[in-house]
């Protein structure tokens, strides 16, 4: 199986343009934002929006390409697993499951058989005869997911899978569903916002806001090396932009860094907010980089306090509760935020 669809389509003003490829055996995650386009792409491949320009194709065969070929979703090899998983009320988990077979044709006892030899594969064989309501969140999912391969689709689409889950089954069935999408032999796109989900379970993340694609790499590239505020945010990192020459970078918004390693030309400089330090009064001695502040916002962040200040960068910081009491820490307060030029990451932008 392989996936090479150029996507161009949308509803009103919002348009969606952007390529995706997806090998045999790969897990690909959309993520981003909500409003992103990311499920827009989701029904453009299962073939419930029709694209307005562009292609897509599996292996050697156009599922569509305007204004010649389109191949209606009941033609397309593809399971898909929707948010609320939209498993039938009124049929038991067999049923459910064997559902997809009997729409292709297949006599009900062998589909039966079939379902029932998947559901044993998931450890819900001793379900079979259960209606959906009497099943857990866990039990559910499992079930939407083998309803979506037990007709052996070349392409799996999942819309937000685990996002019916509390987080305690939540973290379970991730581990349970990373193994059965590693089992699969074709392919799968997986829509999510939440990043743990897309670390663990994607091959390959596809960043996507105001449908386009801003960046995409493995879960540890895009960790790593962020290109926007938002997948910033996501991974815990402060992110700015600038021009280096040398050990210094002049920043988009205003001020300077001193970096560690001498750069050229656009760059991005990425740093932990553990990495920043506050203190009352400007500093002497090794640290490189210092910079007034003014506080804006403190939060609670587990065991230590997230501090948003704003200066020449702006910036998140985290401190422990000890350091709030002793700076007396709150909005308004003036101090100096240190960085060490070894803390910075720098790449290209």
């Amino acid at each position: 199986m392989s996936l090479d669809a150029d996507i161009r389509t949308g509803r009103g003003e919002f348009t969606v343009d952007l390529r995706l490829t997806v090998e045999a055996g790969e897990t690909v995650a959309l993520l981003g934002p909500n409003g992103a386009g990311k499920t827009t792409v989701l029904r453009a491949l299962a073939g419930l929006l029709p694209l307005l320009d562009g292609h897509i194709r599996v292996n050697d065969t156009v599922w569509d390409e305007p204004p010649r070929t389109f191949v209606p979703v009941e033609r397309r090899p593809v399971g898909v697993v929707f948010q609320d998983y939209l498993l039938f009320a009124h049929m038991s988990v067999l049923e459910n499951v064997a559902f997809g077979l009997r729409a292709r044709g297949m006599r009900r006892d062998a589909a039966r058989r079939q379902a029932m030899e998947w559901l044993a594969v998931v450890g819900l064989g001793d379900k079979a005869q259960e209606r959906p309501r009497r099943l857990s969140g866990g039990q559910a999912q499992r079930v939407a997911l083998v309803r979506a391969l037990v007709a052996g689709p070349e392409l799996l689409l999942m819309d937000e899978p685990l996002a019916a889950l509390d987080a305690g089954t939540r973290v379970r069935v991730r581990a349970e569903l990373g193994r059965h999408l590693g089992e699969f032999a074709g392919g799968t796109v997986v829509v999510t916002h939440d990043p743990l989900d897309a670390m663990v379970l994607a091959d390959r993340l596809v960043i996507v806001e105001g449908g386009r694609v801003v960046q995409s790499g493995s879960p540890v590239e895009v960790a790593r090396r962020p290109k926007t505020r938002y997948i910033a945010d996501l991974v815990g990192l402060n992110l700015c932009r600038g021009a280096a020459s040398g050990t210094s970078v002049a920043l988009d918004g205003g001020g300077a860094l001193i970096i560690a390693e001498p750069a050229q030309g656009p760059v991005y400089v990425s740093f932990s907010p553990a990495s920043i330090g506050l203190h009352a009064e400007r500093p002497g001695g090794s640290p490189r980089n210092a910079w007034p502040v003014v506080v804006t916002g403190l939060e609670q962040h587990a065991h230590t306090v997230r501090v948003m200040v704003e200066g020449a960068p702006s910036v998140l910081v985290d401190v422990t509760a000890g350091v709030v009491a002793e700076l007396r820490l709150e909005v308004g307060a003036r101090l100096w935020a240190v960085l060490k030029a070894t803390e910075i990451q720098t790449y290209p932008a």
